[in-house]
């Protein structure tokens, strides 16, 4: 039997050409001798050897981040599958109600986020079907873990290493307020168990005392507002993927919200992650995705006008200080999509509260006279009081969107239908241009808000970084504060027979008084 070489030569090079998966025999020959080509070793032996190692190395180490994307995976679905667990239970219910065949029936605080995102698929929004699934049960395991009265999917911002998923929510009365006394010493605080250390171990005077000091006072901190009230009025709890645990994040500060205004940064996925940035900002990436989550709900949570209005009988007392309070309208019969697809917004209004230039939602007047309970004497200077400060002022809430300030030629808002073929089925569907991401969708009777992006604002320009603030000037330049150059050794011999030669002539002056003082 004759052997067709042609044959044999085909199957050797099929043989050769297979894939394994990454790299083939054929491919490895090939680099082989190119390397031998281009670079013309003495010994091919030796480079033989080791390309083989380095290949070998490289299919370890690919072979390892491969066990690695693996594990990571089958953990988080080992995480994600105790979601699906039933709660059925009596001993799996939170204090206050039951399951089963309980007298009392716990009402679940949950959206409908399968409709929800049924909504927003319309205008393609979403993170998927899949996700919002996961989600929407990591919202069941939230409520079951804390004593919540409303809870929603707020959104989710990216991240480079991890993304953030937000819920937002509200504690039940008299829950929240030992766990936020709980938190982080104030920077004041800070400051004061600062100066009691280093009152402690001062052991006399040092030579610092010597030192001028200066006379810059810092102006008066403002406080944060507190819980229930302005930016803190809901809180808010995050994770990286479904299924993790829930973080509650902290309440934000004034200085916190005035100093994100001023820096834009990408967000990691770690909340311990420090903010590298100018102005330095006062916190963690815990304490920014804060600070930016209430910037863009004061911005961007909008409702159909007319589905929520303010209660008759807080008027009087809400008037003097501004509202800060309102009620679902249970009378409101819709807006037609006409209405909130108009380009003018007319039919949309902002439900939460603008955020002040201070960083606070109601103006606090740090310049204010202490109470008559307060030491006045503590203070050293009370003519720094200021009884008539111009409070600052925004729009009220309920407030049409069509008063939003836009970005040059373009509208802070663009709204549109999901669909121009069939419009009596579609949804009206409102775009946030000043923060991108920021959606908002409305039918007749339904609304809903969720931000997917980024979490940075768009400004228009180029972002600049802030410039350096001007030096104080502490000393007035003149020869009393200027620093003088040492004088050489010439020069200081020069000055010592200088000095020599002005005592000889005093003292010949003095001899020359007393024979005068003689002849006469």
């Amino acid at each position: 039997m004759e052997i067709d070489i042609q044959d044999e030569i085909s199957v050797a090079k099929d043989l050769i050409t297979k894939s394994n998966g990454s790299t083939s025999v054929y491919d490895e020959i090939s680099n082989l001798i190119t390397t031998v080509l281009e670079e013309r070793p003495v010994s091919t032996t030796d480079l033989v050897e080791k390309l083989l190692n380095k290949s070998l190395d490289e299919k370890a180490k690919k072979k390892e981040e491969e066990e690695e994307k693996y594990e990571a995976k089958s953990g988080l679905a080992d995480t994600q599958i105790k979601l699906f667990d039933k709660f059925g239970e009596e001993e799996n219910f939170p204090e206050g109600g039951t399951g089963g065949d309980g007298e009392e029936e716990y009402e679940i605080p949950l959206p409908n986020c399968t409709q929800l995102d049924y909504y927003f698929e319309q205008a393609g929004i979403g993170v998927g079907r899949e996700e919002t699934y996961r989600i929407f049960l990591a919202l069941k395991q939230l409520v079951f873990n804390y004593q919540l009265s409303s809870i929603r999917f707020w959104g989710k911002i990216f991240g480079l290493e991890g993304n953030y998923i937000i819920a937002e929510g509200e504690f039940r009365e008299g829950e929240g307020e030992e766990e936020e006394a709980e938190e982080t010493l104030e920077e004041e605080d800070v400051e004061t168990l600062k100066e009691n250390n280093m009152n402690d171990t001062d052991e006399g005077p040092t030579e610092e005392e010597n030192i001028p000091k200066s006379t810059f006072k810092p102006p008066p901190a403002v406080p944060k507002e507190e819980h229930r009230t302005g930016v803190n009025k809901k809180v808010y709890f995050v994770c990286n993927e479904p299924g993790e645990d829930w973080i509650k994040l902290p309440h934000t500060t004034p200085k916190e919200i005035n100093a994100s205004r001023s820096i834009a940064k990408l967000f990691t996925g770690s909340l311990n992650a420090k903010v590298n940035s100018y102005p330095p900002f006062p916190g963690n990436e815990g304490n920014l995705l804060r600070a930016q989550i209430a910037r863009i709900s004061a911005s961007t949570q909008i409702s159909p006008a007319g589905y929520f209005i303010f209660d008759d009988e807080d008027e009087e007392e809400e008037e003097e200080e501004g509202r800060d309070t309102y009620m679902l309208n249970v009378d409101f019969e819709g807006i037609s999509l006409k209405e909130l697809s108009d380009k003018q917004m007319l039919g949309w209004v902002h439900h939460c509260q603008h955020i002040l230039p201070q960083g606070r939602c109601t103006w606090f007047n740090v310049h204010q006279k202490p109470e008559d309970d307060f030491e006045v004497e503590s203070y050293e200077d009370e003519d720094s009081f200021q009884d008539e400060v111009k409070p600052e002022s925004g729009p009220p809430l309920l407030s049409t969107v069509a008063g939003d300030r836009g970005l040059g030629d373009h509208p802070s808002w663009s709204v549109s239908l999901s669909s121009r073929v069939l419009p009596e089925y579609s949804i009206a569907v409102a775009k946030s241009n000043r923060w991108p991401g920021a959606y908002a969708f409305a039918t007749s009777r339904t609304y809903e808000n969720i931000y997917i992006g980024w979490g940075n604002k768009y400004t228009g320009d180029c972002f600049n970084p802030a410039t350096p603030p001007v030096a104080f000037t502490e000393y007035p330049d003149g020869p009393e504060t200027m620093e003088q150059d040492d004088p050489t050794v010439e020069e200081e011999r020069a000055l010592e027979e200088r000095e020599k030669e002005l005592k000889a002539a005093e003292d010949m002056d003095g001899l020359d008084d007393e024979d005068d003082e003689d002849d006469e």
